[in-house]
């Protein structure tokens, strides 16, 4: 029943693209208006073709096998009970989010695809936006059979509803937040309900000397270039002090529109390339702009990811497959690649469908967190009358 309703959502999606898009229109005027980058305003466009591939997430998510009820595993003790761990849902979530109209159908789509309720509270950057999505999600998901209140949104945009979420234990089961980092700080600080936190995505790849030049260049430039704007991009490149192709790497970025920031031996490469400040190393820049540092082998590296990296994602290029290993072991991240882009951090990229976020932290869900996620288990025993002596 819940997958047919949100079959039923994706198709009132489409079927609400005018007015969906003449909101958006009204966002992305407001947000010209007041200044927004547009690493900003890209991810709060929507086009025909966005909006499209929004609607077809929805119905992604309607086609994934219902977590609910899973038998995750099953044993029978020496006494003959039997247990067994069984998929059930987190009950009502709080979605926070900032920017993105899709974290409303996406977020929307998977809590209910997985049994919960959902509270939305989107930005005001899209708010004409967010509100288009919802009515059409909800109007597709009543003529399905799902309650209206299964997906809320909350109306106002004053920040002490927020706080009112924050603090509404017994009411939410778990808070999202999706969006910058003072966002999620103060979720953090201040929430007195369960958090699954997504961090900065500061995003190394890793350029090993046994790189093969095409390879490393087409990562490194999609990696960087693709989207700018989203969690997955490379935020730091590592190039191996042995890599054999060094300028040439750095002149397809630069030639590609990007902004180089380097260490002093890359910096010292290109007249081009400006000198990097101690900041540069920890900040998720989400736009065209890359810092650069030049390392001496696989061990520094790794030293440098350890110390910079927000475990989100990082990636190694490289032909020898020891070192490759070693890198995948190593990095502590929700997410470790070899010979791929970064921009592969995403849960339809992962056969997810669509995603609620990427969870840094190491508890419950870590890296793209969909269906699964959205779930927790209990433990059922069954027993033919049984007393523990």
């Amino acid at each position: 029943a819940r997958a047919a309703a949100l079959d039923r959502a994706a198709q009132a999606l489409r079927a609400a693209a005018p007015q969906v898009l003449a909101a958006n229109a009204r966002d992305l005027a407001a947000g010209e208006a007041r200044g927004l980058s547009g690493a900003m305003l890209d991810r709060l466009m929507l086009d025909e073709a966005r909006l499209a591939g929004v609607a077809d997430a929805v119905a992604a998510v309607a086609a994934l096998p219902d977590p609910v009820g899973e038998v995750i595993d099953s044993t029978v003790r020496p006494n003959g009970l039997r247990l067994s761990r069984i998929r059930v849902p987190l009950g009502t979530i709080g979605i926070i989010y900032e920017s993105r109209p899709n974290v409303t159908a996406d977020a929307a789509a998977l809590c209910v695809r997985a049994g919960n309720a959902v509270i939305l509270r989107g930005g005001s950057e899209a708010v004409h936006s967010n509100r288009a999505i919802h009515a059409a999600l909800v109007e597709g998901l009543v003529a399905g059979g799902v309650p209206a209140d299964a997906v809320q949104f909350v109306p106002s945009q004053d920040r002490a509803c927020v706080g009112a979420m924050l603090t509404a234990n017994g009411l939410i089961d778990m808070i999202v937040p999706r969006g910058g980092k003072s966002l999620v700080e103060r979720v953090q600080a201040d929430a007195r309900v369960p958090v699954l936190a997504h961090l900065d995505g500061i995003n190394h790849t890793y350029i090993h000397a046994a790189a093969e030049p095409a390879m490393a260049e087409a990562i490194a430039v999609n990696a960087k270039l693709r989207r700018t704007g989203i969690c997955g991009s490379m935020e730091t490149l590592l190039v191996d002090a042995a890599y054999p192709a060094i300028p040439a790497l750095l002149g397809a970025l630069i030639a590609a529109g990007c902004e180089l920031r380097g260490d002093p031996r890359i910096a010292a490469l290109d007249p081009r390339i400006i000198p990097a400040s101690d900041d540069d190393w920890d900040t998720e820049y989400l736009d065209a702009i890359l810092s650069v540092a030049c390392v001496d082998g696989l061990d520094a590296a790794l030293a440098h990811v350890a110390r910079h990296s927000s475990a989100h994602t990082d990636a190694i290029v490289t032909a020898d497959a020891a070192a490759a290993e070693r890198f995948l072991a190593e990095v502590d991240s929700a997410i470790v690649m070899h010979n791929a882009s970064s921009q592969f951090a995403d849960g339809g990229e992962f056969g997810l469908g669509a995603e609620i976020g990427i969870a840094t932290g190491r508890l419950h869900a870590r890296g793209p967190v969909a269906l699964e996620g959205l779930t927790t288990y209990k433990w059922q025993v069954r027993g033919q009358g049984q007393i523990r002596p």
